[in-house]
Formats: structure tokens, C-alpha cells, sequence
């Protein structure tokens, strides 16, 4: 019965929370436990499937009366299983921080090179860089020598208190590694079974961190400004290689949409929000972890 709570667990996690969650609008209002709610609801996942296959071999030889010998395989077997889930997550997210190190590393150098530094003297970051071309961009390149990007275009269609603002949203990706929060759910979403697969955390963790920068640029240099630069930016480059496009601004109506509003963050929803992801990765442990973990310890050859 365990493994079977569990199991339905998961997949309700896996593939029909992300829908509802991601189609909902009050994370808009606080996007910070919004984000640690995903992230709670993600490592739920990876442990009821921990769970399954850790208690589906001895629940099944006891229920069938199994005599030892098969019960010492399924212990081995469910061993040997999670360890591969363990490892395929590691190696997952191994492989994504390595690619994302080396793509930003050719960017940083690209960038460098092509750098107008004549043109960003008195905006102040050491970290600016501004590049040729007439569309108006803005991006940050994350890592140990992270970079702001404008191109010159930007310069040309805002004035410095939109610049500022600008400044200011990519600024705070970089001060708190935002980037790490996108690898950590890019690794989990190639690690998973492609049946189980869905991008839909991956877009919404994303559109939750361009919401955090949002406020923290809201509350340096004001709504007014930041909206107006929003309006006029093109789609940034993203924080993560496998997040998908947004071809109808769904995602920046959304942005616009807050920052006409006067937002007052909510902390009683904050505080809600918080429990129910504590109480998320807790509750299963406690309800049906612990009490199975009981039973097998005394049925288990250990």
C-alpha cells in the first residue's frame, strides 16, 4: 500500500500539479515561496519514486510469503534501482552545470570582444558590456566574472532611469544566482523519463525569477520606469538553454500586469505558501515513509 500512495504521489506531482500550478496567477503575488514550492514539488517527486522502488520489492515478498533468499534479491534489486535514479540525477545535473560553465564562458569572452566600452562609461557597472546593433536587448551572462550585456540599441530608445531599472532586474539574477535555481530544474527535467517529462516547471520557475528581479528593480528605481523599458526590450536570452519561447508574450503581459498594480506583498499567502511546501516534503515522510520503514526493518534480511 505504500508503494502505491507513493507511486500516485509522484505522478500526480510529475504530471498534473505542474498544469495547475503553472496555469495559476496568484505565484504572480509571491513568487519567492512560488519558486520554493516548485522546488519542494520537484524533490517530492524524486523522493516518492525513491520511495517506490524501495518499497514495492518487500512489500510485494511479504504480502506473497517469499522465503528469504527472494526477499534478500528484492532488497538488492531496489537498492541497485535507486541507486540508478541517484546517479542518473547526479550525472544529469553534472552535465547540465558543465555545458552551462562552458557556454557562458565562450559568451563572456565573445562579449568582451565585442564590447563598446566608449559607450557605457558613466552608466557604472564594471561588469557592462555594450554591443553594436540597433535592437534593443538586455541579458546578464551568470558565473564567476558575470557580465551585464546592453545593445546599443537600448541606450538610443531609453533614457537613464529606464537604463538604471534595466540594470538593476539583470543585476539581481546575478547577485542571486538564478541561474543555479534554472540548472537545478533543466538537470531534473532531462533526467526524467520523457512519459513523465514536463517543461511546464521549467517556464514557470523561470517567469517566477524574471518576476524576483522585477520587484527588486520595482523597489530601486520605481514601477514606472521598468514597465516603460519592458515595453520597448525584446525578449531577453533566457537563464536556461531549454526554456521555451514565449511566441504570443504571455510572459511579459504577465510582467506588464504586475507593474501596474500597486503590489504590496502578501504575507500571510507567503507564509501559506512556505507551509504547504515544508509541509509537502515532510508530511509523506512522516505518514507513509516512516511507519512502511517500520515493517521492513523487521521483515528486511538485514
Amino acid at each position: 500500500m505504500t508503494a502505491l500512495l507513493l507511486g500516485a504521489l509522484g505522478l500526480t506531482l510529475s504530471l498534473v500539479v505542474p498544469s495547475l500550478l503553472a496555469n495559476a496567477r496568484w505565484p504572480d503575488r509571491a513568487p519567492i515561496a512560488a519558486v520554493l514550492l516548485w522546488q519542494s514539488i520537484t524533490l517530492t517527486a524524486v523522493l516518492a519514486a525513491l520511495g517506490v522502488v524501495l518499497a514495492a520489492p518487500e512489500e510485494v515478498t511479504r504480502i506473497a510469503g517469499s522465503g528469504q533468499p527472494v526477499a534478500e534479491a528484492a532488497v538488492i534489486g531496489a537498492l541497485a534501482v535507486a541507486a540508478v535514479i541517484i546517479v542518473r540525477l547526479l550525472l544529469s545535473l553534472i552535465g547540465v552545470s558543465r555545458r552551462s560553465r562552458a557556454r557562458r564562458a565562450r559568451h563572456r569572452l565573445l562579449v568582451d570582444l565585442l564590447d563598446r566600452a566608449e559607450q557605457h562609461r558613466e552608466l557604472g557597472p564594471d561588469n557592462l558590456r555594450v554591443l553594436d546593433g540597433p535592437l534593443p536587448l538586455a541579458y546578464c551572462v551568470p558565473g564567476r566574472e558575470p557580465r551585464v550585456v546592453l545593445s546599443n540599441g537600448v541606450l538610443q530608445v531609453l533614457d537613464r532611469e529606464q537604463v538604471d531599472a534595466v540594470l538593476a532586474h539583470e543585476q539581481t539574477h546575478l547577485r542571486h544566482r538564478h541561474e543555479v535555481v534554472m540548472e537545478s530544474f533543466t538537470a531534473f527535467y532531462r533526467a526524467v523519463p520523457r512519459p513523465l517529462r514536463s517543461r511546464l516547471p521549467l517556464d514557470a520557475v523561470h517567469l517566477l525569477l524574471e518576476m524576483i528581479a522585477d520587484d527588486v528593480a520595482r523597489r530601486r528605481v520605481g514601477a514606472a520606469p521598468l514597465r516603460a523599458a519592458l515595453e520597448q526590450l525584446s525578449d531577453a536570452v533566457p537563464l536556461a538553454e531549454d526554456v521555451k519561447a514565449d511566441p504570443r508574450g504571455d510572459a511579459r503581459r504577465r510582467r506588464l500586469a504586475r507593474l501596474t498594480e500597486s503590489h504590496t506583498p502578501s504575507v500571510a499567502l507567503n507564509a501559506l505558501v512556505v507551509f504547504v511546501a515544508v509541509s509537502l516534503l515532510v508530511l509523506p515522510t512522516v505518514i507513509l515513509i516512516v511507519p512502511w520503514l517500520d515493517q521492513a526493518l523487521e521483515a528486511w534480511p538485514l
